[in-house]
């Protein structure tokens, strides 16, 4: 007769750190701790929202994903959406329209917080454009902030390991793209250009496309990068459009002409000179009458999710 012993392992996550095997175990304790905490039925498929236990951020992390109906028989791309400053998961989720145009598309929406969040760092509460609601999408260095700010690293990497490895069955994971608003713009931008054949497509409502040269950008990267200037045209999406090596992306951005932030934070023009010198297909649009707020972007948003379609369906 054959038997089996199986002895219990017990491990700290100071020791999984260590061990050779540590990506699986860290995907397996990813997928053991999404927790569901929300689900809407929606355009045939569903709203849903999740937490969990970042490695990355050191704190709980919310994000929605909207699974449309296909991704219930088959294995669908995956569009991340990055909001402005802020927000949460839940704006775009509530206002942004994107169920529909989504569950169109066959295509699965995810939209992680704009920060970290409780992380009882003194100051992270005082403004609306730095720290809470205000991460910015970089990876701080400032030792004030280097351990919790690390959204450029949670959006680019954790957050697509726990999406991929909870959701095998729904997401095709050789296929993703990325857009946003305002700051979220500005991190999809960036984060489209510092990885060259990452993202299929990238797209931009209002974005802020030259932080070193307008006062969020300098506020926030000065206070997460430090005093070093050249690390902060690693974050800058006109400096890194001008020295970008990769497949071509067919950049979508619209603007609404009656942004109150236009001339003094967003500078598209700015954007479109750096895209003319790198050669770089840039479509940006100027919408007459509209302002930076969710009005503007839910009218707007079935472009550019058919716009992501195009390359991630096909």
């Amino acid at each position: 007769m054959l038997s089996l012993i199986v002895k219990p392992i017990f491990y700290s996550k100071k020791s999984i750190k260590y061990s050779s095997n540590f990506k699986v175990i860290r995907q397996f304790l990813n997928k053991m701790g999404v927790k569901e905490v929300a689900s809407n039925k929606s355009f045939g498929g569903y709203q849903k929202v999740y937490e969990h236990e970042s490695e990355e951020c050191k704190c709980m992390m919310r994000f929605g994903v909207y699974f449309p109906p296909q991704a219930e028989t088959k294995k669908c791309p995956v569009l991340y959406y990055l909001s402005g400053l802020t927000c949460t998961e839940q704006n775009v989720v509530t206002k942004g329209g994107t169920q529909g145009p989504a569950a169109k598309n066959g295509i699965i929406i995810v939209t992680p917080d704009t920060s970290p969040r409780g992380c009882k760092i003194d100051g992270e509460d005082d403004s609306y454009d730095f720290g809470s609601g205000a991460g910015f999408y970089v990876d701080a260095t400032e030792p004030k902030w280097k351990t919790n700010y690390r959204m450029y690293s949670y959006v680019t990497k954790e957050l697509v390991q726990v999406i991929n490895s909870n959701f095998t069955s729904k997401v095709d994971a050789d296929k993703m793209s990325v857009f946003g608003h305002s700051m979220g713009g500005h991190g999809a931008l960036v984060l489209a250009l510092k990885q060259p054949g990452k993202y299929k497509s990238v797209s931009a409502f209002a974005p802020i496309t030259n932080p070193t040269q307008c006062g969020w950008g300098q506020k926030a990267l000065g206070g997460y990068l430090g005093t070093n200037k050249s690390t902060h045209e690693e974050y800058d999406s006109c400096h890194l459009v001008r020295k970008y090596k990769g497949p071509k992306l067919e950049i979508l951005v619209d603007q609404g002409s009656s942004d109150q932030f236009l001339q003094e934070q967003l500078l598209p023009d700015h954007f479109v000179t750096a895209c003319a010198d790198a050669g770089m297909p840039l479509q940006l649009r100027i919408q007459e009458g509209y302002d930076h707020s969710y009005f503007f972007m839910s009218s707007f948003m079935e472009d550019h999710i058919n716009h992501h379609a195009k390359f991630l369906n096909a």
